[in-house]
């Protein structure tokens, strides 16, 4: 008896453990112990509200990398880039570097290369991409000449328990389960149907068809939300910063770069809510602008198949097929 209550006490401590490491976690989940939460959607896993339940789809694999290819693609970009939605296959391009926001990385490009740069925003965040220099991608002519510095103890120590990420990540840890997932449904549908409330992070269209992130909608997130006030002012002055960044990064060596601004959910499936800021559009005619742009927004909005998940804020195997082919068209990779 007393050898079974330690292995529930050491189980405890584990799932505990990974609540309170990214790295545990992440090992919980490899080995099986956890399930992927993310696995029917984040909006989903945020609002619990069945109706927009869905597995993940995997898309068709692209197959087009190439090793002989003359262009080298680098990528700034967010969660629609992640390794799990893109990958060098999707590109003929024979080295391809992803440098996701507020990460930063090394590179040191190949001058007998085509080298392109494709920074791409969800639009909820270029207001906040856009606000200082970009410097994600840090250019240098010998790396091996600039080791990147080990951090101390205590960085790593900081890195690895975020207090902010506590609290969702033992959430995760310890209600991934579909069991769980069955009392979510039931307690996000009551309230729903009888107090007509849905989780503070979503928001639900006018016709209850969509659910979208909160910030997407509220016009109290000025820097995200598709319906905030947008003055001209301020459209000029993320164009200068656009240009800007572009020009900067062409001065270290890049032979081009792209700009590519993805719609949030709502300003293609419910841009009638509000007044909508049209930022995307009005970054793109902006006549200052002088940085080439992937149109994901035109081809979007007259798309006949929703390039959105029902339960995710990203994009559909459609609407990342359509987003593929307008870059390869525009970047020639």
């Amino acid at each position: 008896m007393r050898f079974l209550r330690y292995i529930i006490i050491l189980f405890a401590l584990l799932l505990w453990s990974g609540g309170l490491s990214s790295t545990v976690s992440h090992w919980l989940y490899q080995v099986g112990i956890i399930a992927d939460d993310y696995r029917f959607g984040d909006l989903y896993r945020l609002s619990a509200l069945p109706q927009f339940k869905e597995p993940k789809p995997v898309c068709s694999p692209s197959n087009r990398s190439t090793d002989t290819a003359s262009t080298h693609l680098y990528l700034i970009g967010d969660s629609f880039s992640e390794p799990e939605r893109l990958s060098q296959d999707d590109f003929r391009v024979s080295r391809y570097q992803r440098v996701p926001w507020d990460f930063r990385q090394r590179a040191q490009l190949d001058p007998t290369k085509r080298n392109v740069l494709l920074i791409e925003s969800i639009e909820r965040h270029v207001r906040e991409h856009f606000a200082g220099d970009v410097q994600e991608l840090v250019v240098e002519k010998d790396t091996a000449q600039h080791p990147s510095l080990r951090p101390s103890f205590w960085q790593r120590l900081s890195n690895e328990f975020h207090r902010s990420d506590m609290e969702e990540r033992l959430e995760s840890t310890l209600f991934s389960r579909d069991w769980a997932f069955w009392f979510k449904e039931l307690k996000a549908s009551l309230t729903l149907n009888w107090f007509d409330r849905a989780s503070s992070s979503v928001s639900l269209s006018e016709d209850r068809k969509h659910v979208f992130l909160r910030s997407d909608t509220d016009t109290g997130k000025p820097l995200n939300s598709s319906f905030s006030s947008l003055t001209d002012a301020e459209v000029n002055t993320l164009v200068d910063s656009i240009n800007s960044v572009a020009s900067r990064y062409k001065q270290l060596g890049f032979d081009a770069v792209y700009l590519s601004i993805i719609p949030n959910k709502a300003s293609i499936l419910e841009p009638e809510r509000a007044a909508y800021n049209h930022l995307i559009e009005r970054i793109q005619a902006n006549p200052a602008l002088q940085v080439p742009f992937i149109d994901t927004y035109e081809a979007y909005k007259n798309s006949p198949v929703p390039p959105y998940l029902k339960s995710d804020t990203h994009w559909s195997c459609e609407g990342r097929a359509l987003w593929l082919d307008l870059v390869r068209q525009k970047a020639q990779i």
